[in-house]
């Protein structure tokens, strides 16, 4: 009860996030890691650098070769990225072509640590199997050059995928409400007047941001049964 329960809280932020924050916004002012992004936008309750995120999902969740809204497509490690990368997918477009969202890929502005949304992917692999991609690189407003291996997509929990796909209800509202003051009252602790997205800028490890949240709220909602 709790992995769901902390999957759909997951699910219920990120929709908020991403559908009331413009990313040129008040997210544009938090350096973005991919991993807490990721974890943020998808429900899907892994920690540690992207590469660890198929090893640790085996036997958690769904895995598998074929693209689907709402799963982390899970890049491995390469020379020049060295602890792997992790994106969300937004859109199915074909068997080949998906557009995903994700943290840390292109300098925006010269500058890294941005969300990209709505990013195009190719699948380049051989076989069709969505081993090896290619992804849009903003500075060039074009495909990249460079292909990437990458393990496949990590589902996330049917039922998260189904609240954040959906309008906000009124329990879905009140969820976020509860979220909103537990992440205020962390801010209040950490530093006197600090709003939520400036509190979660000051914390000193991205991935505990994101855990910091969650905790607050289910402990805030009473324990599971």
């Amino acid at each position: 009860m709790l992995k769901r329960t902390k999957a759909i809280l997951g699910a219920l932020t990120a929709s908020a996030v991403m559908s009331l924050t413009p990313v040129s916004g008040a997210m544009a002012d938090i350096y973005w890691q991919c991993v807490p992004f990721a974890r943020l936008a998808s429900g899907i309750q892994i920690f540690g650098d992207a590469y660890t995120w198929w090893k640790q999902a085996l036997g958690r969740y769904d895995t598998g070769v074929a693209p689907r809204t709402g799963a982390v497509l899970c890049f491995k490690p390469t020379d020049r990225m060295s602890l792997g990368h992790v994106a969300v997918v937004n859109q199915v477009l074909t068997d080949r072509i998906i557009q995903i969202s994700h943290a840390n890929w292109s300098r925006i502005g010269g500058t890294r640590g941005q969300i990209e949304k709505d990013v195009t992917v190719i699948d380049v692999s051989s076989t069709g199997d969505w081993s090896r991609v290619k992804v849009w690189y903003d500075p060039t407003r074009d495909i990249g050059s460079s292909s990437y291996p990458t393990y496949g997509f990590i589902y996330p929990d049917a039922q998260a995928v189904r609240v954040a796909g959906q309008p906000f209800n009124a329990a879905q509202n009140a969820a976020m409400a509860m979220a909103q003051g537990a992440v205020t009252q962390v801010a209040s602790a950490v530093r006197p007047g600090s709003g939520p997205l400036s509190m979660l800028s000051q914390a000193a490890d991205s991935g505990d941001r994101i855990a910091a949240l969650i905790q607050a709220v289910t402990q805030s909602s009473g324990q599971d049964h």
